[in-house]
């Protein structure tokens, strides 16, 4: 058992070793969910808004409809719709119909959204050494490897 995890949550011992593990993975991903909400409000963002972004980035010049946006979120937000609506309001990302089908709304991300994240790279290049410092490459391999496995059980 690790202490560091014990310390933390001030408790003396876990149930099994898979209780260990999900509230390891639990503390680990609030500690990077803050970080990257930190860095996001500095820029007037929610991290959400920053995912949204960095996918209509992903195709650009291209957009997406809103269920491929969903699809590729990493947390998905309860109202997508109204989360576009603000990036809209800050020019962030314009939505337009779809040339090949008229019915379908694609969100592409603005000139302005791209230039925001050009600014916001450093920050998260920054959260990117944090963790180079504590792990090795093979370390962070074998670290996205298993929670892969974790992830894909429910898929």
């Amino acid at each position: 058992m690790s202490s560091v995890i014990l310390t933390r949550l001030k408790q003396r011992s876990f149930d099994n070793p898979y209780q260990e593990a999900i509230l390891s993975l639990l503390v680990a991903a609030d500690r990077f969910n803050r970080e990257i909400e930190s860095r996001c409000e500095q820029y007037g963002l929610t991290a959400a808004q920053y995912n949204v972004l960095r996918i209509l980035r992903g195709v650009h010049p291209d957009g997406h409809p809103r269920s491929e946006i969903i699809a590729r979120m990493i947390h998905v937000a309860p109202d997508v719709t109204r989360l576009i609506d603000r990036l809209e309001r800050l020019d962030l990302a314009v939505r337009a119909k779809s040339d090949a089908d008229r019915r379908l709304s694609l969100t592409f991300i603005t000139p302005k959204g791209l230039t925001l994240l050009d600014n916001m790279r450093d920050e998260f290049d920054n959260i990117n050494r944090a963790l180079a410092d504590r792990l090795t490459e093979a370390e962070a391999l074998q670290l996205a490897q298993l929670a892969e496995k974790v992830y894909s059980i429910s898929e």
